[in-house]
């Protein structure tokens, strides 16, 4: 499959009949939130915003006193040898994943300490001109010091599927040497087979976690790599978008296609394996490679990677162990951007939930790739194929594969897939162009235009045609590069014209058998991308909101996704071992799609973001890059999103923000938005706390804080966007504001909606001073109950220039 977070369908298997990993949290607080009161232990917690300092020796004491705590609950409960605990969590939650029978797990629930116990569950994985469309050479990179200075000691940390270390995108030489990191620690394992380092000066950390993966019997060495090698590409691809070195010759089959960049080519990457090529990854292994990469100092995390589903361990999809680590990790200092998930274009199909997450859409930017083919009686069929032409001013005979067979007895190898050169006649097909079926096997993945390729070729075709007969809901369609010329004809009824003219112009005896090939054609350059103006656009596959919060799918206080950037068709890094994707088998670079590839993009701006404002905390980042996103295209319109239509066909349609969120990331204005929407780790807690369904006693169990109230209501979240699921009557919301920008602003604030709800902003306008805070509210009034959301905005527009917008949805309920 061709998306970036895909699903993973596999058979668990169990070490033994019973026993599975379960997730343990524990009274006393993690690390980062322990205050003092343990008999000769001294206070480690952070304020919020805060990076821990993992080398002082208050620091290292408490995390030996919980690690002694977890093994001595369980050396109490259970006889040695009946459990295996996996990991300890000391850093962002306290608590430890164990290997135990579901009896075990039941004892430990009734064991005094013990707050909560969760039984392990999956998780999924959910360029050469992103930079260009994003404005960074120009815009961005100068105002850093150019490119080779673009996130300069920035450590971005990846929880992925590894990394493929010997990459040009990941070399440290020939760059301006690399100066010591003082505040990251992480630790580089090493290559088991070669004994080297997985680091350099570019890569910084490199760990891989697999004991849950293990425990489950789903780990296997021989593919999966019990080390930090990217096991199937996507580590890799990831990696490189946020932090690839700029200026990599991107090369396949001796064309050119492009220099790949990353987002932030100057910054450090830090691995932190997880993912596993067949089966995806399991939280306990997700939350050490998290906890891990928080205590070494990380200050980016990108995750391409989610939950299959809300989780049903706990009622709300806000509070469980991966999202209760995250919520650790942003009080941390930590930003996290996470990949919003691939189930779109359908509602409440997000994977990633909470407010202190950055939930990251994916949008088609404006690089297309087009093909032709021309026919002998002068029609032009368009289709798609990264492939050279065939020979100017030339027409080559086609043959059909199902025409040119050596023996009809290997049918059942289904031929028109072109996936075996041994099954066809090379007589025939050698200087021809040879048409192929696009059958289902493609959409599955159990054939490739990559083998096509390779059939082509080996059989001495001029060229090839992939002809697309019938379109199964869902599939999609995407250039692969080619040595030689094809095209892969994706429209129906083109398709059609192409078996009528071949069927008319070949002459066949009384058995079928072809007498003679007549019908003739040639391909066109697909080399070359055709730029459009109409970008960005939501991808079809791009989840959507509304924010659902618990496993009911009942619509949250809270908008998600937060901002859209790139993610369909990103050219960047791959690894020559990773089979992640059929077409680009034992290649350096793969040119793919998915919200994976779009979170990264997040993850470098937001390494340039913190660049320039080291002090601003994952809350100000985030607020800059949704603030100052677009909510236009190239053209000057609203954004679009890709639908489907009544017949399946995929459409464009308004988007609204539960498909973009704020909008399109535009890099240039994230790096001074003028003001910021800025909240920590109470007002996080805050929001929990009103969210109705959540009890006090489970964010307790989660946060080691009791609940207090003083927020209301979870609208009132200090967010740069609105959400009121449940709008009856007139509510009034509240939003702080603090001016970031060097000079005194004075800011006039407007506010429209949809009919169906009326709006009002108090006060119309404010002045503050540098550094200076002020609150202002925003009343929502029912006009008429629609039964959809109506979509608004609040614009505060400055008077030296500074646009701040932030989206407002609300659903009207009557009384």
């Amino acid at each position: 499959m061709d998306i970036g977070l895909r699903i993973f369908v596999v058979s668990m298997l169990l070490v033994t009949v019973t026993a599975e990993v379960y997730i343990v949290t524990m009274e006393g607080d993690p690390i980062i939130s322990y205050k003092g009161g343990e008999n000769g232990f001294e206070a480690t917690a952070v304020e919020s915003d805060e990076k821990i300092d993992t080398s002082s020796e208050l620091v290292t004491l408490y995390a030996r006193h919980l690690e002694r705590k977890h093994d001595m609950i369980l050396g109490m409960l259970f006889e040695e040898g009946s459990y295996k605990k996996l990991y300890s969590y000391k850093h962002l939650i306290n608590g430890f994943a164990a290997h135990v029978s579901p009896e075990q797990a039941e004892t430990l629930r009734r064991a005094p300490g013990v707050r909560s116990v969760d039984k392990d569950w999956k998780v999924r994985r959910l360029t050469t001109h992103t930079p260009e469309f994003l404005g960074l050479p120009t815009d961005v990179w100068p105002t850093g010091g150019g490119f080779d200075r673009a996130g300069e000691d920035i450590v971005i940390g990846f929880v992925d599927s590894g990394i493929y270390p010997h990459h040009p995108s990941f070399a440290s030489h020939h760059r301006l040497p690399y100066g010591p990191l003082p505040h990251y620690k992480g630790k580089c394992e090493e290559d088991p087979h070669t004994k080297k380092s997985f680091c350099n000066r570019k890569i910084v950390g490199a760990l891989h976690f697999a004991e849950a993966a293990k425990a489950a019997g789903a780990f296997n060495p021989d593919i999966d790599y019990a080390s930090p090698m990217d096991g199937d590409g996507h580590g890799s691809h990831t990696a490189a978008i946020a932090a690839g070195n700029n200026g990599i010759p991107l090369r396949m089959h001796g064309y050119e296609f492009g220099k790949a960049s990353g987002m932030a080519p100057r910054a450090r990457i830090a691995v932190y394996k997880a993912l596993y090529r067949l089966f995806g990854g399991f939280v306990a292994d997700v939350v050490a490679a998290i906890d891990q990469a928080v205590h070494d100092g990380v200050d980016i995390l990108s995750l391409s990677v989610g939950p299959n589903s809300p989780p049903t361990t706990t009622k709300t999809t806000f509070l469980n162990p991966f999202d209760a680590t995250l919520l650790g990790a942003v009080k941390a200092g930590v930003f996290v951007a996470q990949a919003a998930g691939n189930g779109g274009p359908f509602p409440k199909t997000l994977v990633s939930y909470s407010p202190w997450i950055t939930t990251v859409a994916a949008a088609i930017d404006d690089r297309r790739y087009k093909n032709h083919l021309t026919l002998g009686n002068g029609k032009m069929l368009a289709g798609m194929g990264l492939s050279p032409p065939t020979r100017p001013h030339r027409l080559y005979t086609l043959v059909s594969a199902n025409d040119v067979l050596l023996d009809s007895s290997v049918s059942k190898y289904n031929p028109s897939d072109c996936q075996r050169p041994e099954v066809l006649n090379k007589k025939l097909v050698e200087g021809n162009i040879l048409l192929c079926g696009y059958s289902f096997n493609f959409v599955v993945g159990t054939a490739s235009i990559k083998k096509v390729v390779a059939t082509a070729k080996h059989l001495g075709a001029a060229g090839f045609v992939l002809v697309v007969e019938n379109v199964s809901p869902g599939t999609k369609f995407d250039p692969v590069p080619s040595a030689i010329p094809g095209i892969l004809i994706t429209d129906v009824s083109k398709s059609m014209d192409l078996i009528d003219y071949y069927n008319v112009s070949t002459s066949r005896d009384w058995t079928g058998r072809v007498k003679s090939f007549k019908a003739e054609g040639s391909i066109g350059d697909g080399l070359a991308p055709v730029l459009h103006k109409s970008a960005p656009q939501v991808a079809l596959f791009s989840a959507r909101g509304p924010n659902t919060k618990d496993f009911s799918f009942q619509d949250a206080d809270l908008l998600k996704p937060d901002i859209l950037a790139p993610g369909y068709l990103i050219w960047a890094a791959w690894c020559p071992n990773g089979t992640d994707e059929p077409n680009y088998v034992g290649e350096g670079f793969a040119l793919i799609s998915g919200t994976s590839m779009a979170a990264p993009h997040i993850a470098g701006i937001a390494a340039l973001v913190k660049q320039k404002h080291p002090q601003w905390s994952p809350a100000a980042i985030k607020s800059a890059l949704m603030t100052t996103s677009t909510v236009i295209d190239r053209a000057g319109r609203l954004l679009q999103a890709q639908q489907y239509s009544d017949t399946e066909a995929v459409t464009l349609v308004k988007a609204t923000p539960f498909d973009y969120g704020s909008g399109h990331v535009n890099p240039s204005a994230a790096l001074d938005p003028g003001l910021i929407f800025d909240a920590g780790y109470e007002d996080y807690l805050g929001f929990l706390c009103t969210t109705p369904g959540i009890s006090a006693h489970e964010i307790r169990n989660y946060s080691n804080t009791p609940c207090n109230y003083d927020m209301k209501h979870p609208s009132n979240f200090n967010a740069p966007s609105i959400a009121v699921s449940h709008l009856v009557g007139t509510q009034t919301v509240t939003r702080r504001v603090t001016n970031v920008a060097e000079v005194e602003e004075t800011y006039t604030i407007t506010a429209r909606m949809q009919p169906s709800i009326a709006i009002e902003v108090n006060p119309p306008a404010m002045t503050l001073r540098p550094g200076a805070s002020r609150t202002f509210s925003v009343t929502m009034t029912v006009r008429s109950v629609s039964g959809v959301y109506s979509f608004g905005e609040v614009k505060l527009k400055g008077s030296r220039g500074h646009k701040v917008r932030i989206p407002v949805v609300a659903l009207g309920h009557r009384r």
